[in-house]
């Protein structure tokens, strides 16, 4: 296939860290990049080739295998792969195969290091991101309490073997401990019940503790998943109690490691593409929670964990958008899917609504806007049955207000920033957080630079969002300590959302604004902001740090819920930090908070 250049400033446009270049930098970058051509089954390196540069998947999947021939990942479109974090002084530590035909667009190593050096942003996110798609699956790395199954079974060793199988039918598991009190005992699998029992000839009401392999090899909280995986294979074991200060905490069986080596971003992503219906896609984002904890775990940065995370959701749109077009048939004029809010800016957690919306040709008439509304309710029902659910304001394709004609947006937009009150700066709010997800991005482009510089140079406009902009506030109390939920569900704890990340999404989205930057996410914006002198390079790198420290705090506080078996929300007791946690953190509110200050009484951001 060809692509012409807007074509591919189009394609860029969505994927980060291009995102954040300005035109002029995108335009002198456009004809550096090479395009790769691959039959379902064509190699693009093998292990211990030098590497000719970065590449970048447009279409098609490719598999990236270590050197024994096992998937690392299936990369999808939008991905990146190659000189960065899968070589070693530029020779292939990995082989890179497609798994089916494929477009790839290959940025040559010498020009791909000249941006590095360059783009301050290019190089923080590749040097971030090195390894990350190693590490979210790795044993190595995830420590053995990420990974076993709590509350594991258990029988006194006076319950017969009978009992034992009937418990173990019923849960489908193979092994149950043996307890005596909260001490363990021994444990019983489903071979010794085969080979002990059934193949001895025992009677059925034979006492556990006559076949139970007793004091059982164990291991700690604290070791890490290939501790488990060594011990297995040397002891030929299939099965490891984990005991913590003496008492039963946990198993972890070789079907717990394979489950957690088979989660990743990737893997997800490809099932979500080959999905028959919202059914099957369900079963799939059902695994979202398991891949937070395991991402967190292997130390990923939060913006590494959101952006997988919302590759998820954006595949699962794209994939809700064809099955659409095969239900309804192709569409009858050009239209554009948008997502805002946290999937919008590529922050999307462990706690997700969904907010969409559709921009449509000019050309559609009367008669078409019917397909529209079919098309925004069979997505937006199948990201509900996906868990992505229903937006509670209604910020949805679903609503008539939000699938219109691009002329009706421009209008729009023109009135929310000719008549900024209240409702309009929740809406500009909203909406200048749009990233396109599929169809015809063309119909966005023209109208996000137009309303940039339409809001950049209205003052009054400007003035607004920054009164909206301090409208949520760090959660700081008097003697450094903390100002908590004072009532009601959540009492007692820190809003970490709205009294947290939000109060830098919002300074984010004014610097973009401000700066007539494109992009969407919030790192993107603080980082773009500093490079066109929006943002002192002090001001853009306290602001990062303090938001950073939020927002990984946010999701190890969701990720200790899913692992405790709780569904993840933004609420954490201070009471579940250290002290020394407690400290920076607070630190990292003044941080924010300083920021307001500096943007409220009309200092900017330079201050």
């Amino acid at each position: 296939m060809s692509l012409n250049q807007a074509d591919l400033m189009r394609f860029l446009a969505t994927v980060h860290p291009y995102d954040s270049l300005d035109a002029a930098r995108m335009a002198d970058l456009l004809p550096l990049f090479e395009m790769r051509a691959l039959a379902k089954g064509a190699q693009v390196y093998a292990l211990g080739d030098r590497l000719e540069g970065l590449y970048i998947v447009y279409e098609g999947e490719i598999e990236v295998s270590d050197e024994n021939g096992i998937p690392l990942s299936i990369l999808g479109t939008r991905n990146s792969f190659g000189e960065r974090g899968l070589s070693k002084d530029g020779i292939a530590v990995t082989t890179a195969v497609a798994q089916s035909d494929a477009t790839l667009l290959m940025l040559p190593k010498a020009d791909f290091d000249a941006l590095m050096r360059s783009e301050p942003a290019v190089a923080r996110f590749f040097d971030r991101s090195r390894g990350a798609a190693g590490q979210q699956n790795t044993l190595a790395t995830s420590r053995v309490e990420d990974l076993m199954t709590r509350d594991p079974a258990t029988c006194a060793a006076e319950a017969s073997v009978q009992e034992a199988a009937r418990l173990m039918a019923e849960k489908r598991i193979s092994s149950v401990c043996v307890t005596q009190g909260d001490q363990l005992a021994g444990i019983v699998t489903v071979r010794d019940i085969s080979g002990k029992v059934v193949g001895a000839g025992l009677p059925f009401d034979t006492p556990l503790g006559a076949v139970m392999t007793p004091d059982p090899i164990t291991l700690a909280t604290s070791a890490i998943g290939s501790d488990v995986l060594h011990l297995m294979m040397e002891r030929h074991i299939g099965h490891v109690p984990i005991v913590d200060a003496g008492k039963l905490a946990g198993i972890v069986t070789q079907t717990d490691l394979t489950r957690f080596q088979a989660v990743s971003s990737a893997e997800l992503v490809s099932k979500l593409s080959r999905a028959g219906s919202a059914e099957e896609m369900a079963e799939v984002t059902a695994e979202i929670p398991r891949l937070l904890v395991q991402l967190v775990a292997a130390g990923n940065r939060h913006e590494v964990v959101t952006r997988l995370i919302t590759d998820i959701a954006d595949t699962a749109t794209r994939r809700l958008l064809a099955l659409a077009e095969e239900k309804l048939g192709p569409a009858p004029v050009p239209y554009l899917w948008l997502a805002c809010g946290s999937q919008g800016r590529q922050e999307q957690t462990g706690v997700s609504d969904q907010d969409n919306c559709l921009m449509l040709s000019d050309a559609v008439t009367d008669d078409q806007m019917g397909y529209f509304r079919d098309l925004a309710r069979f997505v937006c029902d199948g990201l509900n049955t996906c868990g992505y659910v229903y937006c509670p304001g209604d910020m949805m394709a679903t609503n008539p207000q939000w699938c219109q004609p691009v002329r009706v947006w421009r209008e729009y937009f023109r009135g929310w920033i000719a008549k900024p009150d209240p409702m309009a700066q929740m809406l500009a709010s909203v909406m200048f957080d749009l990233r396109p997800i599929g169809g015809d991005s063309a119909l966005f482009d023209g109208l996000q630079a137009e309303t940039l510089a339409a809001a950049a140079r209205n003052s009054i406009f400007v003035a607004h969002m920054v009164s909206n902009s301090l409208k949520h506030t760090p959660p700081l109390g008097l003697l450094r300590g903390f100002a908590t939920i004072r009532s009601g569900e959540h009492r007692n704890t820190l809003d970490l959302k709205h009294n947290g990340v939000v109060p830098v999404v919002d300074l984010g989205r004014l610097y973009a604004i401000q700066g007539r930057l494109t992009p969407a996410n919030t790192r993107a914006r603080i980082e773009a902001a500093e490079s066109v002198g929006v943002l002192s390079a002090s001001g853009a790198r306290d602001l990062l740090d303090a938001y950073d420290l939020i927002a990984e705090t946010r999701l190890a506080h969701q990720a200790r819920q899913i692992k405790a078996g709780h569904a993840p929300d933004n609420f954490m007791p201070p009471s579940d930090l250290s002290d020394f946690e407690r400290s920076h953190l607070r630190d990292a509110f003044v941080v924010v908070k300083t920021m307001q200050s500096a943007v409220g009484h009309g200092r900017g951001a330079l201050s």
